[in-house]
């Protein structure tokens, strides 16, 4: 009986994890990379505002395809040239917004700590990276966890689950205090992602883990 449990534990947590990767590896980003961590933090920061995944997404391929990721490359590029991007990538809501923002997040970033690697490594813990992180113009909580959710392992960080993922893991039974590092940060972005594209929108008979849920809709 013992056994039985463990086996469909197991096989809830691969069905979970083969159908949504992290959002950085949809996008191509290595985070292993200082390089790739600053393109996942200009991703966030994206995907941190009221508009669609898709829309986010397209808008940092964007950046990456004329090579603006980076502080010094976001600085170069100037305002004009960066509204033009978020309007190719469909970010036109918060093109003004952001193309202000991102110039004042690079510029602070360069002026206060050099790189994005040493605002991590001059941070004490989790909450005071995430304080730091704050600190920017712009960036939030939400931007926060977006950002950090997926850098477990990579950087020696714990920071806490989103709500929004609790919510999901009670509904297929999940306890999240079984995972830690990498593994926690795949599980609890699948369960954002599941959340967002089935559970809201309450597509169960679509739904890649319907057998394991316990929500009725």
């Amino acid at each position: 009986m013992i056994i039985n449990i463990v086996i469909i534990i197991m096989d809830k947590i691969e069905v979970l994890l083969a159908n949504f990767p992290l959002y950085a590896e949809d996008l191509g980003i290595d985070q292993k990379e200082p390089s790739g961590r600053f393109k996942w933090f200009l991703a966030s920061i994206l995907f941190g505002a009221r508009i669609s995944e898709k829309i986010a997404a397209n808008t940092y391929k964007s950046f990456e395809w004329y090579g603006v990721d980076s502080p010094e490359k976001i600085i170069a590029a100037g305002w004009d040239e960066l509204v033009r991007i978020l309007d190719e990538g469909g970010y036109v809501r918060y093109d003004f917004s952001t193309a202000t923002k991102l110039l004042d997040i690079a510029g602070t970033l360069k002026e206060k700590y050099g790189s994005l690697e040493n605002l991590y490594n001059q941070s004490s813990d989790t909450k005071d990276l995430e304080r730091k992180l704050q600190e920017f113009k712009g960036i939030g909580a939400v931007t926060t966890q977006i950002f950090l959710r997926e850098l477990r392992g990579v950087w020696q960080i714990s920071p806490e689950v989103s709500s929004k993922a609790k919510s999901v893991a009670e509904n297929l039974d999940i306890n999240l205090q079984e995972f830690a590092g990498e593994k926690l940060s795949r599980v609890e972005t699948a369960l954002v992602k599941l959340g967002i594209k089935y559970c809201k929108r309450k597509r169960r008979e679509e739904c890649p883990v319907k057998d394991f849920c316990g929500q009725v809709l």
